[in-house]
């Protein structure tokens, strides 16, 4: 049984015009075996870009790619879609399955300013599947979480994985899920969980400790990666 505390202070992070990027694991010339993953969780950036800054278009395969936007809007194209452009704003997700293989690119839509994103990489629970892409509307959550990819939210390739979402006020609380395995990140504010106290930026990995309550000391937004 194990909670461990990854100090946001802590994580990797690389700049390039136009865009900053924390990673909390180990990600590109930031090379960490130490720090490789968490379950099938094999990346977690946090992305700060200028407007019309980002990602060009480049390619992937054999991910489920996750993306959670917290401020601003993205502009999304993939070959999944021949070119198709959606605009993702504050509150969507989508999830892009690369498949058997599929291109894409991601910039700040420059009519809404400055974007944030969280965007997590997991490893498919079958290879060489059809490219999909899928964008949808979170719900609102009150006090409690909700799913937004898995469960009853987007559909992603990735067996017993959900990306949960909360809210929280100041002095409301959730309760983790009870799978054995969880990635809980502050995105936004600050919580307690257990022992420890996390601020913006940091996140908590759980495992065999299910079910704790997470309070928040001021409002926050928090993401939570549950594995059965």
């Amino acid at each position: 049984m194990t909670m461990a505390l990854y100090a946001g202070s802590d994580r990797s992070s690389e700049t390039v015009k136009g865009r900053l990027t924390r990673h909390s694991f180990s990600f590109g010339s930031h090379y960490d075996p130490a720090n490789l993953g968490f379950g099938p969780l094999v990346c977690h950036n946090d992305d700060r870009l200028e407007p019309g800054g980002g990602y060009p278009d480049h390619p992937h395969s054999e991910l489920e790619i996750v993306t959670w936007v917290l401020e601003g809007a993205l502009v999304h194209t993939d070959s999944a879609r021949s070119g198709e452009q959606h605009v993702v704003g504050a509150g969507r997700a989508q999830v892009l399955s690369a498949g058997s293989g599929v291109r894409h690119s991601e910039v700040a839509d420059p009519a809404s300013g400055r974007c944030r994103f969280v965007q997590a990489w997991l490893a498919p629970s079958e290879p060489g599947t059809e490219p999909a892409y899928v964008l949808g509307e979170a719900p609102l959550p009150g006090s409690g979480l909700v799913e937004v990819a898995g469960g009853s939210g987007l559909p992603i390739g990735t067996t017993g994985a959900r990306l949960l979402l909360a809210r929280l006020a100041a002095g409301q609380s959730a309760t983790l899920p009870e799978d054995p395995r969880q990635h809980v990140f502050a995105a936004t504010g600050a919580v307690s969980l257990g022992p420890e106290s996390l601020r913006a930026g940091d996140a908590v990995r759980i495992e065999d400790e299910p079910g704790h309550a997470v309070t928040a000391s001021e409002d926050t937004e928090l993401l939570v990666w549950s594995f059965a």
